[in-house]
């Protein structure tokens, strides 16, 4: 198998693992807050009890996740670069601010664990 096939097959199951809708359980910072990964490369973010929304487009490669925020209701607009990880149902999901470089690990202030939606 090339070199450039395996780069294919692990961006494949990298986009497959994410999808879907994952939400902050209980004991988080924004409990109910969630972001749904669509396969078109769209997602969709929001913290209803908040009234904030937004979405953009993203990218995922082997743990690492690159957000373009294109919409926001507070006007938050940017490129997000992330790391993250998927354990059974659990996104853990660390960005760093716009215009800042990705996180060197998962581990910080802006680290979020999410729960797979039904």
């Amino acid at each position: 198998m090339s070199d450039q096939r395996k780069a294919n097959l692990l961006h494949e199951n990298a986009m497959s693992e994410i999808l879907g809708k994952w939400q902050q359980p209980q004991g988080e910072v924004f409990p109910g807050w969630y972001i749904e990964f669509h396969p078109d490369g769209t997602f969709k973010s929001a913290y209803e009890e908040m009234g904030i929304s937004s979405s953009g487009t993203y990218a995922v490669s082997e743990g690492t996740i690159d957000l373009e925020q294109t919409e926001h209701s507070l006007g938050l607009l940017g490129t997000f670069l992330g790391l993250y990880t998927i354990e059974e149902d659990i996104l853990t999901l660390t960005l760093g601010d716009p215009a800042y470089p990705r996180p060197e690990s998962l581990e910080g202030k802006n680290k979020r664990l999410y729960k797979k939606g039904s």
